[in-house]
């Protein structure tokens, strides 16, 4: 246990943002740093590529990697999780009962899955065809539920309310069931329903238009302003409130064979709790900069921070560098750079073989890094999500290399009727 220890750049969070950020700093800084890294976990996952697991397409074991391989080397790897902040004192407090303090911190520690706030899901998640592609625990169990599914069954996937990680992954799975479904020459037979907490498909307009289409497509059933709060998994029934429209405030049952559900999800609670925290629970950070309101030695990134993009992998590529060069030009008392745009992207699978690749900035604005109709589902991006994106997070982002194009801001412009 570490009881007391000072280091120049405490980072808290050893996921894809805390490894990037690290291995960043270690690049651009022209003298050695003093870096640690507090996290608890021993192994490392690519989520994005839970989607794939959930629908049969690769296995839990290629999604992961050992912690302390992916730490930069001089690094220091406390594996203890944060308890709290006292910002005031320039420290943070461990579960353990440690105290470490700093010259300048990074929060990043991702967001914790809330299944408890759904009645009765915590009981039944991993039996009776209930799953979640949100934990490593019962992803497997997705494909087990899917590959399970006959000519007649009831496949129901619901969507949490925002925030939560990658706001296109509760869709992914629903079309790659069905596309299996139709493969084995059971989906006209059979009900897929999706129900969602929004009143859209989708956030951004000019890809909602496309995914209504694809939902169409399949015959899914979608179910705007539902809001999943009970499962009974012995008697296959799902309890949903109706959050908008006429029918507002009243609640209805669906039965399933089986359940595929998007849990609840905020900021750990020692940051919910935190004074470094908005009033909704995230580390409240400048949209551009990334540097902490208040405290200005502190800087948030990745999904627990409060800026308004999409919580995905791709947002945290965009903001690693501008994290590691403003809190190198704060040491050198330089301006900081207020270069983050919001930019995010979503490989939303529609089927098995293709993908329509979602990028856009702060208001919804699509920005393709290449020059291709964004609209338009391809090939090309289901190697680019299976194949070329896991090469790049762990032979490049991580490892603090920015080898990718930039993005294309001018293609609405350029479209203006899109």
């Amino acid at each position: 246990m570490v009881t007391n220890a000072h280091h120049r750049i405490l980072i808290v969070g050893g996921g894809a943002a805390g490894i990037t950020v690290a291995a960043e700093l270690g690049r651009r800084a022209t003298d050695k740093l003093d870096i640690a890294i507090v996290e608890p976990s021993t192994l490392h996952y690519y989520q994005p590529a839970f989607t794939l697991v959930g629908g049969g397409v690769c296995t839990l074991a290629s999604t992961r990697r050992y912690e302390e391989s992916l730490i930069p080397s001089g690094v220091v790897w406390i594996k203890d999780a944060a308890g709290g902040f006292e910002p005031e004192a320039n420290a943070v407090m461990l579960a353990s009962g440690g105290r470490i303090t700093y010259d300048y911190l990074v929060v990043c520690p991702g967001l914790q899955l809330n299944f408890n706030e759904v009645q009765g899901l915590r009981d039944t998640l991993g039996k009776h065809n209930v799953c979640s592609n949100y934990s490593p625990n019962f992803v497997e169990y997705t494909w087990d539920c899917v590959r399970q599914l006959r000519k007649g069954a009831k496949a129901l996937f619901t969507q949490a309310p925002l925030p939560f990680k990658c706001p296109g992954a509760p869709q992914k799975i629903v079309y790659l069931a069905a596309d299996h479904l139709r493969k084995q020459g059971f989906l006209e037979a059979s009900k897929v329903t999706f129900c969602t907490h929004a009143a859209a498909i989708f956030g951004v307009p000019i890809y909602a238009k496309e995914l209504v289409k694809v939902a169409q497509g399949y015959g899914i059933d979608v179910r705007y302003q539902h809001n999943l709060i009970a499962v009974d998994g012995p008697n296959h029934r799902a309890t949903f409130k109706i959050v908008g429209g006429e029918q507002e405030g009243q609640t209805v049952d669906i039965e399933f064979d089986m359940l595929h559900v998007t849990p609840p999800q905020s900021a750990p609670d020692f940051v919910r709790l935190s004074p470094l925290a908005n009033a909704a629970g995230f580390v409240d950070v400048h949209q551009h900069s990334l540097q902490q309101v208040k405290y200005k030695n502190i800087f948030g990134l990745g999904d627990a921070c409060s800026t308004p993009n999409s919580k995905t992998a791709a947002a945290v590529r965009k903001q690693a560098p501008v994290v590691a060069r403003n809190i190198l030009a704060a040491m050198r008392s330089a301006t900081l750079e207020e270069s983050y745009d919001g930019y995010a992207s979503c490989p939303l699978t529609t089927a098995y073989g293709k993908v329509l690749m979602a990028e856009f900035i702060y208001g919804g604005k699509p920005t393709p890094t290449f020059p291709l109709d964004p609209r338009t589902q391809r090939s090309v991006w289901w190697w680019c999500k299976t194949t070329g994106l896991p090469l790049l997070y762990w032979q490049y982002m991580l490892k603090g290399y920015e080898a990718f194009p930039g993005h294309d801001k001018t293609w609405l412009d350029r479209h203006p009727n899109a």
